[in-house]
């Protein structure tokens, strides 16, 4: 033993991890564009209310390019996300407090370009992207109304020319997203999917032909790719040779497939695909040559070629051969990575290494129809854990410390093998966590998703006291100091 090293019992431990340091110049990156020359990002910001900025690096310099009052954020499906994109070095946002869509080019002034709604938040837009020749933004759009018995969805063109003309594209099913036009800007790509589905239970892929000029933007000859019962499709894409691919579950895991071909043309050891809880989520990219380029969730743990340092990635993008994504790792927050360089540092919060050192991924026996006979156990589930770590401590030899069991939201979300100070803030007071990938969290593809259907409740509360009871019987924690947390779907489960 050190002796710096200070012998005190678990949880009485101090910690320089202070409630202040979890939110104070905290900051969170939530998509990222790149472009030929620049890199653009989403920049969410507790210090400021949680107002969303966009960001631009180009040339070595970075810019806030919305301005200050600006808050970049949809509530589309409520959730939002793809609240803005950027074509041509013109950014394309909705402002949180009106859900209009603005224009905006570095140095610039904002732009209307959708009309004024009848009432707050009635007309609202999610998910932009540009026609070829630039005269409309495609978007899924949403109406509030009195007169509706729910919101309607829809895809609709929004003219960019600042005329406020907006014109439906597309209609008839409960719920749209990712809509994408093809490198030709011939065609529009999207998925679809009826009331009682999620995005991540029977999803379909359509077409249809795109035809767009200054006065005009319409679809035609909708058409049925992909999709249907037994199977979630997410994230469709076009390749650069202008070939359409999407990530479909069919075979259990999220694998790339391209249409018009029943085996996928990029297979991997894990999932590529994510619920998408928000719109804009990508999870792979394609090069100049059109070769896949993957963020993989597997074991746990999340990988990129020739990133070994990150284990989370989200917004994997290119432009050309200039790569760019949002990568975090066990001991560092997101950062903004472009063509190889990290353009957007983390916090740097000074922590000594002990403090975050890489969680456990956890393999145990859950649902057992028997609770007190350890075998059995008729499944198996996941998680992460997080030892107490402290430089400065060490526990009484005839100690255990408490276990803080954690219960991810969703319920289809997952546990991120990524640094979270809030975890840390418990395990470097002498605190174990385990942060339960639970039946029904994503990541281990649809079959274990759907382990949770009709099991809410249920499952996921075996799962986690099978967790906690797993490292009672592994020694590592005290049986009689047990706690659960969660917020959202993890509250309901606690």
């Amino acid at each position: 033993m050190a002796s710096h090293t200070t012998v005190a019992p678990y949880g009485t431990w101090k910690s320089s991890i202070t409630p202040e340091a979890l939110v104070s110049g905290a900051v969170g990156i939530s998509e990222v564009v790149p472009e030929h020359d620049a890199v653009w990002w989403a920049e969410s910001r507790p210090d400021e209310a949680g107002r969303t900025a966009l960001m631009r690096w180009s040339a070595g310099e970075t810019t806030e390019v919305t301005p200050p009052e600006a808050n970049v954020r949809t509530r589309v499906h409520e959730y939002g996300g793809g609240a803005w994109w950027v074509d041509s070095g013109v950014a394309y946002y909705v402002d949180f407090s009106d859900q209009r869509v603005r224009s905006i080019a570095p140095g610039g002034e904002p732009r209307l370009l959708s009309p004024a709604p009848p009432s707050a938040g009635a007309l609202r837009y999610a998910d932009l992207r540009l026609s070829a020749e630039g005269s409309w933004l495609v978007a899924v759009g949403e109406t509030h109304s009195p007169d509706l018995a729910e919101p309607r969805n829809e895809l609709v063109g929004v003219a960019t020319d600042g005329s406020l003309n907006t014109t439906v594209l597309v209609t008839g099913a409960d719920f749209y997203g990712s809509p994408r036009v093809s490198p030709d800007g011939s065609k529009l790509a999207w998925v679809q999917w009826e009331h009682p589905n999620m995005a991540w239970d029977d999803t379909e892929l359509w077409v249809g032909d795109l035809a767009s000029s200054g006065e005009s933007v319409l679809v035609t000859n909708p058409r049925l790719v992909a999709g249907g019962v037994g199977e979630a499709i997410v994230q469709p894409e076009w390749s650069p040779d202008g070939r359409l691919h999407f990530l479909s579950d069919r075979s259990d895991l999220w694998q790339l497939y391209v249409e018009g071909e029943v085996q996928p043309v990029l297979s991997v050891d894990g999932e590529i695909g994510y619920p998408p809880w928000v719109f804009g989520l990508s999870r792979y990219c394609f090069d100049s040559q059109a070769a896949p380029v993957a963020a993989i969730f597997a074991g746990g743990l999340e990988q990129l070629a020739g990133y070994g340092d990150y284990t989370a990635f989200n917004s994997v993008r290119t432009h050309g051969d200039k790569l760019a994504f949002a990568a975090a790792s066990w001991s560092s927050e997101s950062a903004v990575v472009y063509d190889g360089e990290v353009v957007r540092e983390p916090r740097d919060l000074q922590l000594d290494p002990a403090l975050v050192a890489p969680a456990e991924i956890l393999e145990f026996p859950t649902g057992f129809s028997d609770p007190s006979d350890p075998n059995s156990a008729t499944d198996t589930a996941f998680g992460l854990y997080f030892a107490p770590a402290n430089p400065s401590y060490v526990g009484p030899t005839d100690d255990k410390p408490p276990l803080i069991v954690l219960a991810h939201g969703g319920p289809t979300s997952a546990a991120r093998s990524q640094l979270s100070l809030a975890r840390r803030f418990w395990t470097s007071r002498g605190f174990g966590v385990v942060d339960v990938n639970y039946r029904g969290s994503s990541g281990f593809g649809r079959a274990y998703r759907k382990k949770l259907e009709g099991e809410w409740g249920i499952a996921d509360v075996q799962d986690c006291v099978a967790a906690a009871n797993f490292l009672v019987d592994r020694g590592d924690v005290d049986a009689e100091r047990l706690i659960i947390r969660g917020g959202s779907a993890g509250g309901f489960t606690v």
